[in-house]
C-alpha cells in the first residue's frame, strides 16, 4: 500500500509518515498541491499508483481543495483522499466532501484519530 502525504509542514509530514509506516504503508511526501499532483503523475508513468493521499488544505502554490478537484477531474477516482487540516468549520468539510474527499481529519489529531479514519477507508483494522 502506498500513501502520499501533502502538507507544507515538514513536521506534519514526518508525524504522519511515522504513523503510516508503522502500519506497513509506504509513504512519499510533497510540500504543496502542485508537487503532490506531479508525484501522482510520475507514479502513473511508472505504472504505479498511490492508494491514499493525505492532503492539507492551506498550502502555497496550490491548496488542498484545488489539488483534490484536479485529481477527481483527471479521473483519479480509485485513490482515497483524506483531508488533514486545521479547517474545522462545516463549510470547509462540506466543500471537501463535495469535491470528492473520502474522509476529513482535523488537526490536531492523535494516533487513535488517524487510525479511526484509516479504518473507515479500509486501510487498517481497529
Amino acid at each position: 500500500m502506498k500513501a502520499l502525504i501533502v502538507d507544507d509542514s515538514r513536521f506534519v509530514r514526518g508525524f504522519l509518515r511515522g504513523m503510516l509506516e508503522q502500519r506497513g504503508i509506504e509513504c512519499a511526501e510533497a510540500g504543496d498541491g502542485q508537487a503532490g499532483l506531479d508525484q501522482i503523475h510520475t507514479k502513473v508513468l511508472e505504472g504505479e499508483e498511490f492508494d491514499l493521499a493525505l492532503v492539507d488544505w492551506n498550502m502555497p502554490v496550490m491548496d488542498g481543495l484545488e489539488m483534490l478537484q484536479k485529481l477527481r477531474a483527471e479521473g483519479f477516482s480509485d485513490m482515497k483522499v483524506m483531508m488533514v487540516t486545521t479547517e474545522a468549520e462545516n463549510d470547509f468539510i462540506m466543500r471537501a466532501l463535495d469535491a470528492g474527499a473520502d474522509e476529513y481529519l482535523m488537526k490536531p489529531f492523535d494516533e487513535e484519530g488517524l487510525n479511526e479514519k484509516l479504518a473507515m477507508l479500509g486501510f487498517v483494522e481497529v
